[in-house]
């Protein structure tokens, strides 16, 4: 959602509407984990899959854009988690959510080869 844009979604008066292409051969990926880096013209934004069970994970998508995309983004996002979470209740968050997401199971002695 653009700034430019007024909440019931139809255009400023004045205002050019842009068409966005979904290519057919685009491809949807799961991500959850990602990483948040910038500089003093960029945030970048590293969007990786830690599977269960495994030691290592992969970045799959970098999206790169200026600070006030991002801001952007940003203010969009939370307003589309009050939305959802009005529709469907608060999204509760573990007390610490990266033992959660990511700790492996104990080793077991059959678990060797792996």
């Amino acid at each position: 959602m653009s700034e430019q844009e007024t909440p019931t979604n139809q255009p400023v008066p004045g205002q050019q509407r842009i068409t966005i292409d979904l290519p057919k051969e685009l491809t949807a990926v799961y991500a959850n984990v990602a990483f948040i880096s910038h500089t003093p013209a960029e945030m970048i934004l590293d969007f990786a899959q830690v599977l269960p069970r495994t030691p290592r994970g992969k970045i799959l998508s970098r999206i790169i854009m200026s600070p006030m995309h991002a801001k952007m983004l940003y203010n969009a996002l939370s307003q589309s988690i009050a939305n959802y979470e009005r529709q469907f209740g608060e999204i509760r968050l573990p007390s610490n959510l990266a033992d959660q997401l990511f700790r492996f199971p104990p080793a077991d002695e059959g678990d060797k080869n792996e």
